[in-house]
């Protein structure tokens, strides 16, 4: 697969939800299911790189598809809702650099 942009990636979430998946659940829906997702990628990251130890079955989806899983729903709630997540992320990109450009130093100290 050549590189995919995220305007593609939410075509192609977008794509299969009206073709395969039949419709778009609910917002509130989707935010329980962010939410979900979320908390299974936050439990591979304490596993593996946090001090909790795994237990037999915690780790039998890696952080990838974890990762993966959030940016699915994240742009199913983004398709309904309206947002462009290319523009949204280009205008988040440019107030951060703006708000931040002298805030942090090599050493990881804020001024």
């Amino acid at each position: 697969m050549n590189d995919i942009t995220i305007r593609d990636a939410q075509g192609m979430v977008d794509n299969w939800i009206h073709t395969i998946g039949g419709r778009y659940f609910s917002e509130l829906t989707n935010m329980a299911l962010l939410t979900e997702e979320t908390g299974e990628l936050a439990r591979v990251i304490a596993r593996v790189y946090g001090e909790q130890i795994a237990k037999e079955g915690d780790l039998r989806k890696g952080l990838a598809e974890e990762m993966a899983d959030v940016m699915w729903v994240l742009m199913c709630l983004a398709n309904q809702t309206g947002v462009d997540l290319t523009a949204a992320f280009e205008a988040s990109l440019a107030k951060k650099t703006t708000r931040d450009k002298n805030r942090f130093h090599d050493d990881g100290r804020q001024r």
